[in-house]
């Protein structure tokens, strides 16, 4: 096969998968130069391999010698071969002054060479002049300067000299690489753009000059393709030139194509061509480097701790830019990579003599860009804050600046400023990278920016609204999230990112915080090592027994196990997953997790002893304390407040909870005598006056003047002497105010007026409240009890409340909106949310079970509902009974013996029996029962005692002249009428007890009988289906039956069809015997017109032999069936000869055969008796006579044979001629014939057709 292009097989033509570098290769090793000495010419030669290092006498005797150009150009070649091209430069020089007064053609191809030579040096010049030395070292735009010159020499000699065309083109294309680009994803300004279409003009007139076969020119014009940014031509036009000259190498179009590859973004084919420029010139440092490059950016899209970053990293650097380093240790592009991984491995050194390197020696100002960016990395990590910001600019402004620039560098000016605390700088700065790329690590610094805007100002209790800045934190925080599931990023998660989150999501939205705080923590759980792992538990079989338990003990053994591997997770972590449970009221699990973190609190201290351990548990173990509180499980929290003020006696909040709970469990005795010791030694603690406050609300003793209120004088004295911007205190001057409103009277407009104004005194508090807090629930809920109660707005309170409810999920909302719900009649609703409040750790207060009592009692009086009545008398007795658990161990009366203060609860229960008994008298007979009327005469027996007892008593909750006006309406009247009612009611139950017996013996008959009818028709179903399911077995019986005779039968026919071979001895199937002489073909059918013809044949046997026969009738009808009954019309046959009488003759064609199945059965008496009629004709038409008469006709009743027929061939009425019975037409106007079966023709050939119509 050959190969592509023309050339051999091998790597492109090159059997040795190299190829050598044509530069200089015209060189030669030794140059012959005639000398003329004293009129003898001598052949003087000169080693080009061995070259002086001063190549002064050497042009001194070509210049006296006067010596050809191509002799001066051939030695400063062989000095450029040997990369002495200042050298070659000074010989040139000298050459173009000794022809100064030649020829134009001579100078201008010294010109051309003392050109490229320049930009040779220009290449490797560095761009700005080194400190330390001297003049004679020149800088990059120095030696562009010389070639410039030299260029503008040869074009005044000649313009349109083709080689200047090339020279011009890359002389352009030199100065454009030099001129940053401004805007990202704008055209290019418009001096790079002017000098790059100049460029390209010079090489468009370059190849017409050389009839477009410059490679040069054509790699020119690619370089300008690529640096306007169409890399789709450039990528051609490289093509191009690597089919016309596939051994090029120097330069190699497929770098080119590499780079036009890459930016297409198909860098597989990219590294592909670079991997091929390597492997035909394994020193090419262009295409090391390049490699390296793109391994290392493989390496990017890992994590540093990937299993998959190590090798791709380490083949990058030491296979191929260590390479690229050694075979060039200036090249700036494996300078600047180089840079790179000396700068991670924290050599400074290196990374500094690198950078200024890569800086100095490139003429691209991309990789400059990379220098001064390693340079402005290298002052950051030496903190050398101007310095470092001075070259992060330079790295931005040499790619562009602005909005195009270099993004690390501005990523670095951002970090920068904020170390200088500009902050606002900082954060425009990374907007603006932000709008050009969305840098994930922009995206972490800026949200980290706002985010902590907003934690300053909550720490700080500022006013300022921050809202904005919380939204753009969240915003570019969660963007950052995205990122993460978005598998081609390939960006690890950060748990700092997690945490910031958790805390700007902390106010507003705890279940998105307590989210973001789980994925940290299974991110920490992932990265557990084995060894510190516990065993995990197996998970049960479902199919063993006691499975149900055994997945309760696997449940139990997982949570178990994930609470040993949270021991290994850091102890804040947990502590706060904990407090957010415990705001979610989800106290179990906030429990384990408290308890994990002080577990792993000890596993902290003993691998970190730096670490504050006494203040992690301290603050762990409160926080589990007030976990236990919440559970109810007291005993256990205060053995966890006793433990830490042993440790810490000093632990304020601890006492206070303490006390607390002291106070709880014991008001009477150790709760006060505790209050008192505490506030006596932190009398100044304003939480401790706040608890002062509440148990003063809850010991002392109810006034009609609010100045004598011990609870207001308490708050009014906080304020006065410790903190007048005490929130506490001000919410609880509000609530003072708000219940001695309340209970003001309203009867003048006088009292209504005082009345109007204490509640504005309370608004007055809750606003300043406030003012202080915007987010006090409890001074905002004040306020709207204060304005609905003097408005009467409920159903805007109902909104109002509930917005309350949404924010803060106390008891005493709940208890609110009961207070409203009962105000718009909605009972149900106000039940609801006092049980709420109720469950709210409020088990025991006396206050909602008033107001239940109180509810109850209304809903019962609403629906004369006597279950109501009920439930309110039990919620007024258990008011007593709590009052009873915290006083004495006694009962209930001996209980309000003594606690005369608590006379309104006695009161309440008393009014509810009194309720009760005015309720059962007004019911109906049919409607209380007498138990009911006795129990309610009972009742207000004791509310009538009740009642004189508080009447009695020093301090009556209402007038005693109403109180014992009460009793006496009760002794007097109330208790005649329910003794009447229950005579009333005695009687009526007495007289309706047999109706009640009948009827409820009446309805327990009914309910029998339908129980009796609805057992016959389940047994008569059963029945049903029973019969059903039998006829069904018989069917299938009767089925297999069936079966089983038609396999029978199949099987006798197929062995009737088999014979034995007489010389074999095998079975094997019959074989046809043919008849006559002769063809057997078909004759042609008679008659174009003639209808449809029946056949019908059956196989008879007579006298023990089988005879097959088969007739063929012409008429559509039997014999006297026709309209008018003529006699059937014999029909002739032609024969020539006939067997005798007892052969039997077999037929060429065989009658159909019939199988009888099921259906056969049922046919009727008629259609056999036709079938057997018709088997009787055939048989008669056989022997040559007429067919006997239908056994139905008229004109006999001869029966057809029938007994020696075992299969039956029935022609059905379909048969019949659409004619009605007349014959059809003969051939040619012939008789009709009719052939049968082993019959011949006139001519001697038996008759081939086969007309078969309605074979059943």
């Amino acid at each position: 096969m050959a190969a592509p292009n023309g050339l051999a097989n091998g790597v492109n033509g090159h059997a040795n998968g190299t190829i050598e570098p044509k530069r200089f290769s015209d060189i030669p090793n030794v140059l012959d130069v005639t000398v003329n000495e004293g009129g003898d010419v001598e052949q003087v030669e000169i080693d080009l391999v061995e070259l002086n290092d001063d190549p002064t006498e050497l042009c001194i005797l070509l210049e006296n010698e006067n010596v050809v150009k191509s002799t001066w150009m051939t030695i400063a070649f062989a000095y450029a071969k040997q990369h002495r091209t200042a050298l070659a430069i000074d010989i040139l020089q000298k050459a173009r002054d000794a022809f100064s007064r030649a020829g134009a053609e001579e100078k201008l191809s010294i010109l051309s060479a003392l050109f490229w030579l320049n930009l040779c040096m220009c290449r490797e010049a560095p761009r700005l002049r080194p400190d330390n030395t001297g003049p004679e070292v020149k800088t990059k735009e120095q030696w562009i300067q010389a070639a410039t010159a030299n260029l503008n020499d040869a074009s005044r000699i000649s313009p349109s000299y083709a080689p200047l065309f090339l020279a011009r083109g890359v002389l352009y294309l030199l100065r454009a690489s030099a001129i940053t680009q401004t805007k990202s994803g704008a055209p290019d300004s418009a001096e790079r753009t002017d000098a790059l279409r100049q460029a390209a003009k010079c090489f468009d007139d370059s190849l017409r000059a050389y009839g477009g076969k410059n490679l040069m020119a054509m790699l020119g014009k690619a370089r300008v393709q690529y640096s306007l940014g169409k890399y789709a031509d450039a990528l051609a036009s490289y093509q191009k030139v690597l089919g016309q000259a596939p051994d090029m190498m120097d330069p190699d179009p497929r770098i080119g194509i590499g780079c036009c590859l890459w930016q297409l973004g198909y860098k597989e084919d990219a590294k592909n061509a670079w991997e091929r420029a390597l492997e035909l010139c394994p020193d090419s440092k262009t295409a090391n480097i390049l490699l390296g490059l793109y391994h290392l950016n493989i390496s990017s899209q890992y994590s540093t701790t990937s299993p998959e970053f190590a090798p791709i990293y380490k083949k990058a650097m030491v296979q191929y830019t260590q390479k690229a380093f050694k075979l060039d240790d200036k090249y700036p592009l494996s300078c600047a990579t180089f840079g790179g991984y000396f700068l991670m491995r924290k050599a400074m050194a290196q990374v500094e003599r690198l950078s200024r390197r890569s800086i100095d020696f490139t003429d691209v100002n991309a990789v400059a860009s990379d220098g001064w960016y390693l340079l402005g990395r290298k002052e950051h990590y030496e903190n050398e804050i101007s310095k470092a910001l001075e070259y992060y600019q330079r790295a931005d402004t040499a790619r562009g600046g602005e909005d195009r620039g270099y993004l690390p560098a501005k990523f670095g000016m951002a970090q920068i400023r904020i170390m200088m605390q500009d902050f606002e700088g900082a954060k425009l700065r990374l907007e603006k990278i932000i709008q050009q790329s969305k840098s994930t690590e922009a995206l972490i610094l800026l949200g980290s920016l706002y985010a902590e805007d907003v934690f300053a100002a909550q720490a700080a209790n500022s006013k300022e609204d921050k809202s904005n800045e919380l939204k753009k934190a969240i915003s570019l925080l969660e963007s950052v999230r995205s990122a993460w599931r978005d598998p081609k990023r390939k960006v690890s998660p950060d748990t700092a990112v997690l945490l910031n989150l958790a805390r700007l999501y902390e106010t507003d939205h705890p279940e998105k915080s307590l989210q973001c705080l789980h994925q940290v923590e299974q991110m920490e759980l992932d990265e557990i090592p084995e060894e510190d792992r516990p065993d995990e538990p197996q998970a049960p079989d479902p199919t063993q027994e006691n499975y149900d338990v055994a997945k309760e003990v696997y449940e139990e053994a997982k949570r178990a196990h994930l609470n040993a591997l949270r021991e290994n997770l850091p102890p804040q972590l947990l502590n706060n997953m904990g407090c957010f449970y415990y705001q979610q009221e989800k106290y179990a699990q906030a429990r384990e997790l408290f308890q994990s973190a002080l577990n792993a609190c000890v596993k902290v201290g003993d691998k970190d002893q730096s670490v504050d351990t006494d203040a992690l548990v301290t603050t762990i173990s409160y926080s589990l304390a007030r976990t236990y509180e919440a559970e109810g499980m007291l005993d256990e929290a205060k053995k966890v407040y006793e433990g830490l003020l042993q440790r810490h006696g000093d632990y304020v909040d601890a006492n206070i909870r303490l006390t607390y709970i002291k106070l709880r469990q014991s008001p009477q005795d150790e709760g006060p005598k505790a209050m008192s010791e505490l506030y006596k030694a932190e009398s100044t603690n304003l939480e401790v006056r706040a608890l002062y406050g509440w148990f003063q609300r809850k010991a002392k003793k109810r006034t009609g003047n609010i100045h004598e209120d011990q609870e207001q004088r308490h708050y009014k004295h906080t304020l006065q002497h410790y903190d007048k911007h005490d929130r506490y205190s001000l919410t609880g001057m509000g609530n003072i105010y708000l219940a001695f409103a309340r209970e003001m009277r309203r009867d003048t407009e006088q009292d209504k007026d005082k009345r109007r104004k204490m509640y504005q005194r309370a608004v007055e508090f809750f606003d300043k409240a406030l003012q202080l807090d915007s987010k006090n629930a409890y001074a905002a809920q004040g306020i709207g009890i204060a304005l609905i109660e003097c408005n009467k707005d409920f159903n805007g309170a109902v909104q109002l409340f509930t917005k309350v409810r949404e924010t803060m999920k106390d008891a005493s909302v709940y208890i609110n909106l009961g207070h409203v719900y009962c105000e718009l009649r909605q009972y149900s609703r106000a039940i609801e949310n006092y049980e709420a409040a109720l469950a709210k750790d409020r088990a025991r207060d006396a206050t909602i079970l008033a107001c239940l009592g109180r509810v109850w009692l209304l809903k019962g009086k609403q629906e004369k509902s006597i279950q109501a009545m009920r439930t309110s008398l039990e919620y007024s007795q258990r008011v007593s009974a709590t009052k009873l658990a915290r006083g004495t161990k006694t009962n209930e009366i001996q209980a309000l013996e003594v606690a005369p203060e608590q006379d309104h609860f006695k009161f309440n229960v008393a009014f509810v029996q009194i309720q009760i008994a005015q309720l059962i008298h007004v019911l109906p007979e049919n409607v209380r029962s007498l138990e009911e009327v006795e129990a309610a005469a009972k009742g207000l027996d004791d509310a009538i005692e009740a009642f004189s007892a508080i009447a009695k008593s020093p301090n009556p909750p209402f007038p005693r002249q109403d109180i014992e006006a009460r009793a006496n309406m009760g002794r007097n009247t109330q208790r005649k009428q329910l003794d009447r009612a229950i005579q009333s009611q005695r009687e009526y139950e007495e007289k309706n007890a047999a109706k009640l017996k009948e009827a409820r013996e009446r309805r327990e008959a009914e309910i029998r009988q339908r129980e009796e009818e609805k057992r016959q028709k389940e047994e008569a179903e059963a029945e049903r289906q029973r019969q059903v399911q039998e006829e069904r077995q018989k069917m299938q019986e009767r089925d297999r039956e069936l079966a089983a005779k038609r396999a029978d039968e199949e099987k006798r026919v197929q062995d009737a069809e088999m014979t034995t071979d007489s010389e074999t001895g095998e079975r094997k199937k019959r074989q046809k015997k043919s008849r006559g002489g002769g063809g057997g073909g078909k004759r042609k059918k008679k008659g174009a017109e003639s209808d449809s013809e029946g056949e019908a044949g059956s196989d008879s046997e007579a006298g023990g032999k089988g005879r097959r026969s088969r007739r063929r009738t012409t008429t559509s009808a039997t014999p006297g069936g026709s309209d008018d009954d003529k006699p059937r019309k014999k029909k002739k046959r032609k024969l020539e000869r006939k067997a005798p009488a007892t052969k039997v003759q077999n037929s060429k064609y065989k009658s159909s055969e019939f199988v009888q199945s099921d259906d056969d059965s049922d046919l009727d008496d008629a259609a056999q008796a036709a079938n057997e009629s018709l088997a009787a004709k055939v048989h008669a038409a056989e022997e040559g006579g007429s067919p006997p008469p239908r056994p139905d006709a008229e004109s006999g009743d001869e029966e057809a044979p029938t007994a020696s027929r075992n299969r039956k061939r029935v022609v059905d009425d379909d048969d019949e001629d659409e004619d009605g019975g007349t014959a059809a037409p003969a051939n040619n106007g012939g008789e009709a014939d009719t052939p049968m079966g082993g019959l011949e023709d006139d001519e001697g050939h038996l008759d081939a057709r086969v007309d078969v119509h309605g074979v059943i």
